[in-house]
C-alpha cells in the first residue's frame, strides 16, 4: 500500500520541483519492510544530502507499476528479494546497467550482475522433528527425495520464488532430468499439500505434522528468538541441517537492489547503490532480517546469525541461477509440485 505522505512527496519531487532540487533526491520502490531500513534511508540522506522518498509494495506490485509507468516513471531504484524477481524484472528490461568500481570491489562477483546487486544473503536450511527423522537422512537437498521420508515431507507452494530458485540451483548443479526427478520423489513424500509460509512449515515440523521442511534460515532465527514461550518453545523442538555440505554447499537466495532504465537520477542511485555496499548498511541489512552481509568482510554482532553457526556456501552465480527459474517452473508443474 503507498503511505499517502510518502505518494505526496513523491509527486511533489516528480512535479513540482525544479531540475536543480530534483538532483537531489532519489525515488525509491521497495519490496522490503523492516524497521531497521529507516535507518539505513536516513543515514543516507545525512551523509549526501540527498532525500528518499519511498514507495513500499509487494514485489509483483511494484514491477507492474513500473511496467505500467514506462518511460515516464519516476523511479530511481527497485529493492527486492529473491534473485528470480530480480531476474524477472531484468528480464522486463526495467534494470540499466551499472559501472562502479566500489561495487565491484566490495561485492562478490557471484552475488552480483551488470544489472543488478545483492546486498544481503539468506540460507534455504533443512529442518527436522527429532523424534521422527534422523540427521543422517536429511543431509542434503536431494535425500527430501528419498522413499523412505514418504509422508513427512512439507514445503510450501512450489510455485513460491523461494523453492524456484531452489529448483533453479538443482538444475544448474544436477541437470534438468535429475531434477525432475528429485521434484517427483520430493511430491511423493509430501505429509500433505504444499500451504502456508516458511514458519507454517516449521511449526508443522515442531508439532509433528511433518517429520521434514525446508526454510529460508531467517524464518527459524525469528523463533529462536521470538519472545513468545510458544515460539521459543517450537524452536526447540526442530533441529536444523545446512545442505549439502560435502558437496556443493548450502542454497543461498539475496535481497538486492538495481538502478532502473528510466531513473531521472541515475548519479544519485549510483551513489545509493554504492552506500548499501557500506559497512553500515550491511549491518542494517543484516540486522532487519537476520540475513547475512553479501560484502564478506562486513562484522556484524548479530546474536541470532551466531546461533545458526557457519557453514559452506553454494557460490552459484545469480546470472546462473536466475537463467533456470523458468525451467524449474516447468518441472515442478510437470511434478505436480505446486
Amino acid at each position: 500500500m503507498i503511505k499517502k505522505a510518502v505518494a505526496t512527496s513523491l509527486l511533489a519531487a516528480i512535479g513540482l520541483a525544479s531540475p536543480a532540487v530534483q538532483a537531489q533526491e532519489l525515488n525509491i520502490y521497495s519490496a522490503r519492510h523492516y524497521q531497521t531500513d529507516e535507518a539505513l534511508y536516513g543515514n543516507f540522506t545525512k551523509q549526501t544530502g540527498i532525500k528518499i522518498n519511498r514507495i513500499e509494495a509487494r514485489e509483483d506490485e511494484l514491477i507492474e507499476r513500473l511496467r505500467n509507468e514506462g518511460a515516464n516513471s519516476p523511479a530511481d531504484i527497485l529493492i527486492t528479494v529473491d534473485a528470480s524477481r530480480l531476474a524477472k524484472a531484468d528480464d522486463l528490461g526495467l534494470f540499466a546497467p551499472v559501472k562502479s568500481a566500489v561495487l565491484e570491489e566490495r561485492i562478490p562477483a557471484h552475488l552480483r550482475t551488470d544489472t543488478w546487486i545483492a546486498f544481503s544473503t539468506r540460507a534455504r536450511v533443512i529442518l527436522f522433528n527429532k523424534d521422527l527423522v534422523k540427521a543422517e537422512q536429511v543431509q542434503n537437498y536431494e535425500d527430501l527425495a528419498d522413499p523412505a521420508l514418504k509422508g513427512k515431507v512439507c514445503t510450501r507452494s512450489g510455485s513460491h520464488p523461494y523453492n524456484l530458485s531452489l529448483g533453479a540451483a538443482l538444475i544448474e548443479h544436477n541437470g534438468a532430468e535429475k531434477t525432475e526427478q528429485w521434484a517427483r520423489g520430493l511430491v511423493a513424500n509430501f505429509a500433505r499439500s504444499p500451504r502456508g509460509g516458511d514458519t507454517d512449515q516449521i511449526l508443522a515440523v515442531a508439532a509433528g505434522e511433518c517429520g521434514v521442511a525446508i526454510a529460508n534460515s531467517y524464518y527459524f532465527a525469528r523463533l529462536m528468538n521470538s519472545p513468545r514461550p510458544q515460539d521459543q518453545k517450537a524452536a526447540e523442538a526442530v533441529s536444523f541441517v545446512w545442505p549439502n555440505q560435502k558437496t556443493t554447499g548450502t542454497h543461498i537466495n539475496v535481497s538486492g537492489a538495481g538502478m532502473l532504465k528510466y531513473s531521472p537520477n541515475k548519479e544519485a542511485a549510483v551513489k545509493f547503490l554504492e552506500y548499501l555496499a557500506s559497512d553500515e548498511a550491511q549491518i542494517y541489512f543484516a540486522d532487519g532480517n537476520n540475513e547475512w552481509p553479501a560484502v564478506p568482510t562486513t562484522k556484524v554482532n548479530n546474536p541470532a546469525l551466531e546461533k545458526l553457526g557457519s557453514f559452506k556456501v553454494d557460490t552459484l552465480p545469480m546470472t546462473r541461477l536466475s537463467a533456470s527459474v523458468a525451467e524449474a517452473q516447468r518441472i515442478f508443474d510437470r511434478a505436480g509440485y505446486r
